[in-house]
């Protein structure tokens, strides 16, 4: 059996540190068999991506054509895997609803930014095999949600920075179908010190392990 092939998009706001981020599951990836592909152009897209079992895209604001936008969600409709976590999946190309549509939330907001916050595993998932309920320091996002995704983990808002979304309960990870394609997506990932957390880390690897085609 030929191996998966995977392509990790990095790139946008520097801030998110996306090298370093995208390399880490990138690397796991190739323990586990995958042949990895790193693009920091998104005309990677401007061919036919299909061939791709699997597309993380980690470029937190950053711009796609027309082309590019059909080319990548033509490939995830026809059985490509779309998996990301933070920004850089859910606040990668901010004006393109077509692109939110198939990852199945946008971010809008995180109150107080950096916090400490606690994460709920609320689904029994190959996702979130061996991941428990975790504590984690990073933003809390604040999400537009669409109401068709499966979730498997939330977070609580307090209310301390915003008080009218006290007890507001947000999904934080998530997997969705897109056409014959599986999304994954996870809200934590502000940095790569994030993923020394070692529930992220596994929550976001078998996540995209399981969108892969």
């Amino acid at each position: 059996m030929s191996a998966k092939r995977a392509l990790f998009l990095w790139g946008g706001w520097e801030f998110h540190d996306p090298l370093n981020t995208s390399t880490r599951f990138a690397s796991a990836l190739e323990g586990r068999g995958y042949d990895v592909t790193l693009a920091n152009d998104a005309a990677v897209l401007d061919a036919d991506v299909s061939a791709f079992d699997l597309i993380v895209v980690c470029m937190t604001m950053a711009e796609i054509t027309d082309q590019q936008e059909h080319n990548l969600l033509a490939a995830v409709a026809a059985g490509t895997g779309l998996g990301g976590w933070h920004g850089g999946l859910g606040d990668a190309f901010r004006t393109r609803t077509d692109f939110q549509y198939a990852v199945g939330g946008q971010w809008v907001k995180h109150p107080g930014d950096t916090i400490d916050y606690r994460v709920n595993i609320v689904a029994e998932h190959e996702i979130t095999a061996g991941v428990h309920d975790f504590p984690v320091r990073s933003e809390q996002y604040y999400m537009h949600i669409d109401p068709g995704v499966v979730v498997l983990a939330t977070t609580t808002f307090s209310g301390e920075h915003d008080a009218w979304i006290d007890a507001v309960v947000m999904p934080v990870a998530w997997t969705k179908s897109f056409g014959r394609g599986r999304v994954f997506y996870c809200s934590i990932g502000h940095n790569a010190a994030d993923f020394d957390q070692p529930d992220v880390a596994r929550l976001i690897e078998q996540g995209l392990v399981w969108a892969t085609r």
